[in-house]
C-alpha cells in the first residue's frame, strides 16, 4: 500500500501545476524516497517535462479504460526513485468513456492500490471533470498551487466545493495539506497583496515557502528536465527544496 498520495490540483492553467508536481516529486526521490508521478492531464506536460516522449504505447488512459496494470504502465524517469505513468491526448477520451463505467469516480484509486512507493502525486487537469475526481478519490490530501495575479482566489471557492463533495462522497478522508504561491514577483505590489488575501482566507493551510518566478524554472521542461537537473543553485530549486520540507512534515 502506498503511504501518501497527494493530488496537485487547480481547475486554472497556467498557475505552476505542474511544475509544482514534478519539482515535489523530484526532490523526495533525491532524498532517497520512491516516488509515482501520475500524469492525469492530456497534455501530458509531466511526462514530457521528464523528458519522456508522449508517444507511449501505453499510458495512464490504458489504466483507467483498457484495464491495464499499473506495473505495465509505469516508466523509469532520469531521475533514481522517481517513475510516472504517461499520458498523452488519448486520455481525454477518457472523461467521455468514465461516464458509463460502474464505479467510474474509484477508477484510479483501484488502479493505484498495488503501488509500492513511499509518495504518489497525482497531476491533475486545468478542470474539475471526471479525471480530477478520480485523482481526489484517490488522494489522501490535495495540494493547490496558486499564483500570485489579480484573479488567484477566483475558481478558488469552486475547487473547495468539490474537494468538500468528494470528501462527503467518495472519499471521507481527504484533506487539504495546503495552499503554495507561485509566480511571486517581489517587485510587484500586487503579488504582496494576493500573498495577504490568500493568508488572510487560510491561514495555516498557506505554506510559508513562496515559489518566485523564476527563468530558469521556465525553461527546465524545455529541456525535459526537473530544476535540479537545469540549475539547482537557483532560486526556484532553493524555494521547491524549502516547499519539500514543508510538504515533508506536514505528510507526517
Amino acid at each position: 500500500m502506498t503511504q501518501k498520495i497527494v493530488a496537485v490540483v487547480n481547475q486554472k492553467g497556467g498557475v505552476g501545476k505542474t511544475t509544482t508536481a514534478i519539482n515535489v516529486a523530484a526532490q523526495l526521490a533525491n532524498e532517497g524516497k520512491s516516488v509515482l508521478l501520475v500524469d492525469l492531464d492530456p497534455q501530458g506536460n509531466a511526462t514530457s517535462g521528464l523528458g519522456l516522449p508522449k508517444e507511449a504505447k501505453i499510458t495512464t488512459y490504458d489504466l483507467l479504460i483498457g484495464g491495464a496494470q499499473l506495473a505495465n504502465v509505469v516508466q523509469e524517469t532520469h531521475v533514481a526513485q522517481l517513475f510516472v505513468l504517461p499520458s498523452n491526448a488519448n486520455l481525454a477520451g477518457a472523461e467521455v468513456e468514465l461516464v458509463n463505467k460502474s464505479k467510474r469516480e474509484f477508477k484510479l484509486a483501484e488502479a493505484l492500490k498495488s503501488a509500492t512507493y513511499d509518495y504518489v502525486f497525482i497531476d491533475c487537469p486545468p478542470s474539475l471533470g471526471l479525471l480530477t475526481i478520480n485523482a481526489l478519490t484517490a488522494a489522501d490530501s490535495v495540494l493547490i498551487p496558486v499564483q500570485t495575479e489579480y484573479y488567484a482566489l477566483e475558481g478558488l471557492s469552486q475547487l473547495l466545493n468539490t474537494v468538500q463533495a468528494v470528501r462527503g462522497s467518495t472519499n471521507p478522508g481527504l484533506e487539504l495539506l495546503g495552499i503554495v504561491l507561485t509566480m511571486f514577483d517581489k517587485r510587484n505590489s500586487l503579488s504582496e497583496q494576493v500573498e495577504q488575501e490568500v493568508a488572510n482566507y487560510f491561514g495555516d493551510k498557506l505554506f510559508k515557502t513562496i515559489i518566485p518566478r523564476n527563468v530558469r524554472l521556465a525553461e527546465a521542461p524545455s529541456y525535459g528536465r526537473t530544476i535540479y537537473d537545469h540549475d539547482r543553485w537557483s532560486k526556484g530549486a532553493r524555494a521547491y527544496k524549502a516547499l519539500v520540507k514543508e510538504v515533508r512534515d506536514r505528510l507526517g
